[in-house]
């Protein structure tokens, strides 16, 4: 039997090539590592066994979860969706949870264990909905409101239901008591701890911050974290449940923010590794030897958990269009269906051939949820009139808007850089036209003037709507690529050549876009650099002439003097990743280099994503780059390019 370092080490070894193949496939890489677990596990594999060990192991990225779920609940934030939440959300998993039941018990299987199953079904996923949301430019339409707020139920029903599935292993006359013990036990330590715990918790992380430690201070969290889950288990209930309390005391604080990004490594990695473990218990054989039934469990609660959503959405008074988005949105499983199903698989409330075909089915639903997201407009335009209404009046709206307009400009989104657009373009005279999916901006900005309106930029049929075939630019003001690309592919069929100007966030998607069609790409880190430079020459005696034409220069250019910088440890995880960034990168040619000797031209290392930009000779003046530049020992060349083509050259130059 593998000891748990090996056991730890195949998990990560295979959930790094799986989740890297699900990035590559823009998948989500939840859904990754469920593959990893399936591959590696007993019933595949075999390379890791389903031991009490491994399950426990996975159990840390359960307690991390629900710690963040913990640092979520705050008060303000229930208040203000408390009709979304405990209406909306509390119907949706209270009906879910008695379908569930209902079905079970038709099928043989004892209330107990529809109890965890229909709370299982009652769950969607969070990371794979806001995520999927995010993309689309739809968390703050209404059904993006409304699917956050229903998951945020859903995250909060978790808890009660981790107290109760536990008591339902009793016997049969026991559960009462049991039950009632459990929840007792719950109420008690739920009280004393944030009774107690919520002023000693702010002061103990006012003392540790004081000491300015982040070593400390994460170290802090881990024990806070950990040692609440602790006492919460070893009272009879879950380490889950103690990590949720720690979470909800120090939101609480005003240390909550530091602590979210703190806890974000610990809690991504161990919960990937609980999701690794989740994919290990998936027989496939048994799968493969009942298709049918695997089928059928993955098609009618999907079908079922949207019928109840989108009935429940329109008894709230929601137009059809927004029951049938929410109802899709929802209708797959989610990562605590896992938990639950785990749990009720552990004790042995559901029968061990019928849990494979439901965790398939539940893994079926959600390999699926992508699709039926991306589906969803379609859907919704064809089978409610209200949408299809809805759409129509909306570009009817904005048409009329621009159908005197001639010469305009379109801003796509209507953030602070938007706004601050339209104040310089109605300034010149200028006309234009904002579209932007935020309803209460779109709403105060409308009611002082502003010509905006409620619509998605990166469709096709909003952009025509706003007058594309007589504007004379369009902008795309907020910085998200994936749309930009949408709405360049859009303009370059419609009007090709027609000026797009894109925002982004650094260099790193400019020549992409670049080749999409837009006509200029303004990367804001590399832009407040321009602005940092060019005040901080004018404030050192430079002349206004010289400093403009230097950024004149830059600009015209592309910022191509400006790619590229030198790295360090204190920049961004992800900024090191992406293997995309230019960056500058000093190498030093020791004695018996394989450079030292040879001419840059001879060595044939520049190339369009590698450059030497400068050769330092110590004591000497820097000799001029080109093919006849001959190396010597000492020299210091300043390479710029991809990490990968760095890296190539470095080797080259040194003989490595």
């Amino acid at each position: 039997m593998p000891k748990t370092l090996e056991i730890v080490l195949i998990f990560l070894a295979a959930s790094v090539g799986i989740v890297a193949l699900a990035r590559k496939l823009h998948l989500p890489p939840l859904l990754g590592y469920l593959l990893a677990g399936v591959l590696i596990g007993p019933h595949a594999l075999g390379f890791v066994p389903n031991t009490p060990e491994t399950r426990y192991l996975a159990e840390f990225g359960v307690v991390f979860l629900m710690f963040s779920i913990g640092l979520e609940f705050n008060l303000p934030r229930l208040m203000a969706m408390r009709g979304t939440v405990f209406g909306l959300g509390l119907a949706q998993v209270l009906a879910t949870t008695i379908i569930g039941v209902a079905a079970a018990m038709l099928v043989g299987i004892g209330w107990q264990g529809g109890v965890a199953l229909g709370g299982a079904l009652a769950m969607s996923s969070t990371a794979i909905l806001v995520k999927l949301l995010g993309e689309r430019g739809e968390l703050e339409a209404q059904h993006g409101r409304d699917v956050i707020g229903i998951l945020l139920f859903q995250d909060l029903a978790v808890v009660p239901f981790l107290v109760v599935v536990p008591a339902l292993a009793s016997a049969p006359e026991n559960i009462p008591v049991a039950l009632g013990i459990a929840l007792a036990k719950a109420a008690v330590v739920l009280a004393v701890l944030l009774f107690a715990g919520r002023r000693l918790v702010r002061a103990w992380l006012t003392v540790v911050a004081r000491r300015r430690s982040n070593e400390l201070f994460i170290l802090n969290l881990l024990l806070m974290t950990l040692g609440l889950a602790y006492i919460t288990e070893h009272a009879g209930l879950s380490l889950a449940l103690g990590a949720f309390v720690a979470g909800m005391l120090i939101s609480e604080t005003e240390y909550r923010h530091q602590v979210e990004e703190d806890i974000k490594p610990f809690r991504d990695v161990l919960l990937g590794l609980f999701f690794v473990t989740i994919g290990m218990l998936l027989d496939v054989r048994s799968v493969l030897a009942q298709p049918l039934l695997v089928l059928m469990l993955a098609t009618l609660p999907v079908l079922a958990k949207f019928a109840v959503v989108a009935g429940l959405s329109r008894f709230f008074r929601r137009p059809s269009g927004t029951a049938i988005r929410t109802g899709l949105a929802l209708a797959q499983a989610g990562e605590f269906g896992f938990v639950l199903l785990a749990q009720a698989g552990g004790l042995k409330l559901v029968d061990g051939a019928l849990m494979d075909a439901i965790l398939a089915a539940m893994l079926l639903s959600m390999f699926a949820a992508p699709f039926i997201v991306a589906a969803s407009d379609r859907i919704a335009m064809r089978f409610s009139r209200d949408e299809w209404m809805l759409q129509s009046l909306q570009l009817t709206q904005i048409a009329s808007r621009t159908i005197k307009s001639t010469r305009h400009v379109i801003i796509c989104g209507y953030g602070r850089n938007g706004q601050v657009l339209s104040k310089l373009l109605a300034a010149e005279g200028i006309e234009y036209m904002a579209l932007d999916l935020d309803p209460e901006r779109i709403r105060e900005a409308a009611a002082a003037g502003d010509a905006v309106v409620y619509a998605d930029a990166s469709r096709r049929e909003s952009l025509m709507a706003a007058g594309l075939a007589r504007a004379q630019a369009v902008v795309i003001s907020y910085a998200d690529t994936a749309a930009a690309l949408k709405i360049l592919r859009h303009v370059s069929e419609i009007r090709p050549g027609l000026p797009v100007i894109v925002r982004v966030k650094d260099d790193t998607e400019m020549d992409k876009l670049h080749a999409a069609g837009a006509a200029e790409v303004v990367p804001e880190a590399l832009e407040s650099s321009l602005m940092l430079a060019s005040h901080t020459l004018l404030l050192t005696g430079v002349p206004v002439s010289r400093v403009v034409r230097r950024v004149g220069a830059v600009r015209e250019s592309r910022y191509g003097l400006l790619r590229g910088f030198f790295h360090g440890s204190s920049d961004e995880a992800e900024d090191l990743t992406e293997g995309r960034h230019i960056r500058l990168h000093s190498v030093i040619l020791e004695p018996g280099a394989a450079a030292t000797g040879r001419t840059l031209g001879q060595l044939r290392v520049v190339s369009e994503d590698l450059q030497v930009v400068a050769v330092r000779r110590p004591g000497q003046p820097s000799p001029p780059v080109g093919p006849d530049l001959l190396f010597q020992a000492g020299d210091v060349l300043v390479l710029k390019g991809t990490p990968e083509r760095i890296a190539q050259a470095e080797r080259q130059l040194l003989g490595g």
